[in-house]
Formats: C-alpha cells, structure tokens, sequence
C-alpha cells in the first residue's frame, strides 16, 4: 500500500521525528531517546516516512542515519497555501467590517 504525505503527518509522533530531524540528521537509536515509545515503534514510524519520502536513510559505516526530504515538504506547503489565500481573503474582509463599525462609532 502506498501512503502519501498526508497520512505521514497525521500521527503526532511521525510529525515530531520530523521536527527532530529537520535539525540534523540522527539516528533511530537517537531518535527513540527523545520518545517514551520501543524502538520498534519508532523504527515503524520511520519505515513510514521513508515510503512517503519525508525522510532519507543514509548508510554511514553501520548505522542509517535519517534526514529530512525539504523537497517533499514543499508539497505540503504547497497544498496549505490555497488555504492560507482563502484564509487571508477572510482576515481582509474582517477587517474591513471592523474599520467601517470603527468609522461609524465616531
């Protein structure tokens, strides 16, 4: 089954490896520190973001280290900005309202 992005970042934890990593790139070990979670879960998590391509293993001699895909991020700011147009469009007009009812008290 092939996930997309979106189902990558619905879960809290996966959206928190990827903070973590936006940092630098670590490994699983490293990342299942900063969770109180098995390694495995944390491994599954990865295995996730991976299909999704959010992240990137890396071999350096024996362990993987995981990095983030910035490339692959873009395409859920992408997706958000249609919104963010809709959302500025919304702001605009409230303010509007607000300066005309400010205009009339005076």
């Amino acid at each position: 089954m092939r996930r997309d992005i979106f189902q990558a970042i619905a879960d809290p934890t996966r959206r928190a490896i990827i903070a973590l990593i936006a940092l630098q790139a670590m490994t699983p070990n490293a990342i299942a520190e900063n969770f109180n979670t098995t390694r495995q879960a944390i491994s599954k998590h990865l295995r996730i973001l991976t299909e999704c391509e959010l992240v990137k293993p890396e071999q350096h001699g024996r362990e993987i280290y995981y990095s983030l895909e910035i490339d692959k991020m873009k395409e859920i700011e992408k997706w958000l900005e249609q919104f963010k147009k809709i959302w500025e469009a919304k702001f605009n007009q409230l303010d509007q309202v607000l300066s005309t009812i400010k205009k009339q008290e005076k």
